[in-house]
């Protein structure tokens, strides 16, 4: 991309902020510009924030019937996925899917659940609960 084609439409997801990106110069070297953003990117932005809200409040509705696991929800709600949330708390992947059951999330024990908490950043109560 040329230095003179970086988007400057703005992106209402940037908060008014600004990002990085690389553009070529005219004397055809890689620098760093400043860039509000432009509106195709702040669209797709916002439907993969809907379809991630959409996932925390289906586990919300698992979790109240007893199907899901609190950690489910709190594990979308802080915009996570399995791998994400198994990397966080140095866990593998297998273990934390258990953990979304209902009936192995009771029996966790205390050491685990410093362990979700720091990651998800909610004291045990919180986690252990709904909204």
């Amino acid at each position: 991309m040329d230095l003179d084609a970086v988007p400057q439409e703005g992106n209402a997801t940037l908060a008014g902020h600004r990002k990085l990106m690389y553009a070529r110069s005219a004397d055809g070297r890689v620098v760093g510009v400043a860039s509000a953003g432009w509106e195709a990117e702040e669209i797709v932005t916002l439907h993969a924030v809907d379809a991630i809200d959409a996932q925390a409040d289906a586990a919300l509705q698992r979790a109240r019937q007893g199907l899901a696991s609190p950690l489910e929800y709190w594990m979308h709600k802080r915009r996570m996925d399995v791998p994400l949330l198994a990397q966080t708390t140095g866990l593998w992947q297998w273990r934390v899917r258990r953990h979304l059951r209902p009936d192995n999330f009771a029996r966790l024990s205390a050491a685990l659940l410093a362990r979700y908490t720091q990651a998800l950043g909610l004291t045990d109560t919180e986690l252990r609960s709904l909204p």
